[in-house]
Order: C-alpha cells, then structure tokens, then sequence
C-alpha cells in the first residue's frame, strides 16, 4: 500500500520527565494549488477514538491536490492517553468564559487563533457520541436524545464569504454518508442544536462549544459525530464518509491511498503504529507488540528523542520505563538500557535467504528462512533472542526461527527479533528481523518516518 506522507511530530522527552510533551500539533497539508483552508480537529475528549483516528489518517494517508486542509488530531492529548472525556474538565466548554489559572487555558487559545486565522474557511470537529440520533423516537439507543451518527449545526446559516448555508452542507453530508452505511441503524441525520435561539440546557451547553466560537467569529464550524456503539474503526469509516463529503463540497480536491472500507480504515491505522529513536539507530515496528519490551537501547545522558509514525502516537515516562500510546491505547512498555553511542557507521552487510545486501539501521527486513549478519572487524552483533554460552559475537551465525526464543520477539506473534551492532560496549544501530509474509509492507519503515519529517508542515500547538 502506498502511503501519502505529510507531516510528523516530533517530541523531545527527558527519560525522567514525568509525562513529557503532549502539545497538540497542527498539521497543514496544503497543495499548493489555489482553493480554500479548512481545519480538522480531533481528540478534544480522549474517550472518543473514531474522531482522533480519522484525523491521524487524513495526516498519514491523504494528499490534497487543490486547497489545503490543516489537521489538528490531537487537541487534548492528556485526555487521549487517559481514555477520558477530559482530565481537568470538558475541553469543549471552554470555549466561551475560562478562567486564565485553567490548566487548559494555554491550549485553548491556541487552538482559538488557529481558529479565527484569515485563511481557515471553514471548520470541522470530530467526535464519538453513545447511540443513534434519530429525530424521533425508536429505542432506547436510537432517539433525539442520542448522538451518535449526526452532524451538529448550531443554527441553519452563518454569515460567511463561503460556505455560509450550514443546513445545506450538513445534509449534503448525511445523503453522501448515508450511502454508505453497513447497517441501516447506522443512518446519520442532521442535529441542529439552535444554540442561538434555544434557552434549554443543551443549548446552554453548546454554547460553550469550539464549533459556537467559529460561528461567532465567521467560520462555518460542523460537529461531526460517530457512534461509540460501533467498533472505533468502523467510526472513523463513517466519519472519513462525511469528512471526505465536505471536502468535496467546499471544493477542495484529494486522493486517499486505500479504498474506504472499515478493514482498509484498520489496516491503514495499524501501518502507523511504530516508533524510531534518535535519528533511527532504533526503529520499532509496534502493531502487535509484546506487553513489555526489554533493554531497549537509549542513548545515555540525553534526552529521548523519537519519531512517533502516527501524530496520535506518544511516549510517556513511568518509573524507570516508557510507555507508548496510540490515542488511547497503550500498546507496549519500554524498559530502556542506556548506553553510549557510536556513529562510525550507519548500516551493516546481512545475508538475507542466501542473497547479501547492505541494510541501513532503523530498518524491517523480511525474512522467509534465515538471516546472518556479516562480519566487520571492530564490530559485534547481538541477535536478541539467540542464546549460546559463551559467545561475545553473533555474527556470522545463520538463524531461522526455531533458532529464536520467542517469549523475546517485538511481537506477540513471535515473529519479528531485534538485531543490534555494537562497537565495543558502544551501540551503533539495531535492524528487525521479520519471519512474516506480511513484513515487506514495512521494510524500510525508518524511511517512512524520515520522509515524514521532511514534508509537510508542522506546528506544535501550545
């Protein structure tokens, strides 16, 4: 599968940092053809993954071909590693009165000047609410009550240069979605909430909201709601439905680099899950990866610099450890082992099922048999997972899989191994090994990150 790289963060954390860097990041991918800026936001309430799933795709896996589409998918990204709606409160009712000593403040008005920038035309928030909206009753989970599946307005127009007829939009949207449902439960319909006209509590409630601020200040802002009734994969196929209506609608033009589908959306997110390591002397391929992962080797007496693949990924210090998020799960632990680093050189010579070839560090090889690593003088290799007493070098040693213990793969499938070169007590660089059909689509993955970092445009958000 060919991915469309745009942009990438890139955090520093101190090994011990309590909690380390989670600004949110804006990420504007922009064509370079004439056309309108409309902002995506996702991850304002980290318990709704669908919204901040199908924001880190529009990042990884979208090009745009003429406006431009600025991403933030990441907005409370302390909620997301939490799994919850909002650790210092609901992010989104701020948005109208906020005390300035708010935890929260700094990255309100942030996000309040991304916001109200000239070049933004419009405004689109991703959420996840329980059930079905339906405008009139039919159960328990499908009734007016319900949020699920819709698209939030706060009144039927705005008053803008484009775009100004949110009613329009909005069902233009749910006829495009609604044409792609999987079950008819899963019908959307337009919720206009008359934030403006109402004096009920909703109303109350909506008022405090980041799409009520756009509006206030010009910008056609939609609330886009998928359902946590469904699986959060097959949330964000819906959501990218209507994301992707929208787009049309204002006229801005894209391609997508799967066909949209809920596996294709899952296998798509999956592709991402990996992190690198201080310019890819470590390069970890974490999909299905083990609990915990041990030993990994840090640079010592710095700061832990890495690559995330996907915007919505972070690392997070413990006692002693690092644990990796994607959204709101934690995928693994790392247990570093700090040590100096060497940077004579930067690849090795490996004997791959029998054909030598030259592979950079931070990269995925596949493997169908057996792999070597070829000897150099001053240089050792440690093969983790390969055991014989005695021996300080592994090189020059064939290994197929039964030669591997399996309880210390990468991955809970037992099928990916770690391959390190030392210089001395010095680490050079580490290459992962994969027994897997599947590993190819990974290979190279370090470049992957590297063309990350270099395209696009990045901003950290507070």
């Amino acid at each position: 599968m060919r991915l469309f790289l745009t942009t990438l963060l890139l955090l520093a954390l101190a090994s011990t940092a309590c909690g380390g860097n989670l600004d949110f990041t804006l990420h504007k991918l922009d064509s370079g053809r004439p056309g309108p800026t409309v902002l995506v936001i996702g991850g304002i309430q980290g318990d709704e993954p669908g919204g901040f799933y199908t924001a880190a795709l529009l990042v990884s896996h979208y090009k745009i071909t003429s406006g431009a589409v600025w991403v933030v998918p990441n907005l409370n990204f302390l909620s997301m590693i939490h799994n919850s709606r909002g650790m210092h409160g609901d992010m989104n009712r701020k948005f109208a009165d906020l005390d300035p000593k708010d935890p929260e403040y700094e990255a309100i008005q942030k996000i309040k000047a991304i916001i109200t920038d000239p070049r933004v035309s419009a405004v689109l928030h991703l959420h996840d609410g329980w059930g079905f909206y339906s405008p009139t009753y039919v159960s328990e989970w499908q009734n007016p009550k319900r949020w699920g599946q819709s698209v939030i307005i706060d009144q039927p127009s705005v008053d803008a240069p484009h775009f100004g007829d949110l009613a329009a939009l909005a069902g233009k949207a749910v006829a495009d979605a609604n044409e792609r449902l999987y079950d008819p439960m899963h019908a959307y319909h337009v919720k206009n909430t008359h934030t403006r006209e109402l004096d009920d509590e909703t109303a109350k409630e909506m008022s405090k909201t980041l799409t009520y601020f756009a509006i206030n200040h010009g910008k056609p802002a939609f609330g886009i709601e998928g359902s946590k009734n469904v699986s959060a994969f097959m949330s964000a196929y819906y959501h990218l439905a209507v994301v992707e209506s929208f787009l049309r609608s204002f006229g801005i033009g894209f391609e997508r680099s799967f066909e949209l589908t809920t596996q294709n959306v899952g296998d798509a997110l999956q592709s991402n899950v990996a992190v690198s390591f201080f310019d890819n002397k470590v390069y970890l391929d974490l999909r299905n990866a083990r609990e915990r992962l041990r030993y990994i080797p840090l640079k010592k007496g710095s700061a832990v610099e890495y690559r995330p693949g996907s915007p919505i990924m972070a690392l997070v210090s413990t006692d002693g450890g690092l644990k990796v998020y994607f959204g709101n799960k934690n995928v693994t632990e790392l247990d570093p082992q700090y040590c100096e680093y060497d940077g004579s050189i930067e690849a090795v010579t490996m004997e791959i099922d029998g054909i030598k070839r030259m592979v950079p560090f931070g990269r995925v090889v596949p493997v169908a048999k057996s792999f070597s690593v070829v000897p150099s003088n001053g240089y050792r290799t440690n093969v983790i997972g390969f055991s014989k007493p005695g021996l300080a070098d592994e090189s020059n040693i064939t290994l197929s899989r039964s030669d591997l213990q399996t309880n210390y793969s990468v991955d809970k499938a037992g099928s990916v191994y770690r391959v390190e070169v030392y210089k001395g007590d010095k680490f050079c660089g580490m290459i992962l090994a994969a027994f897997d059909a599947k590993a190819p689509a990974m290979a190279g993955g370090s470049k992957l990150l590297h063309r990350l970092q270099k395209s696009g445009e990045l901003e950290l958000g507070r």
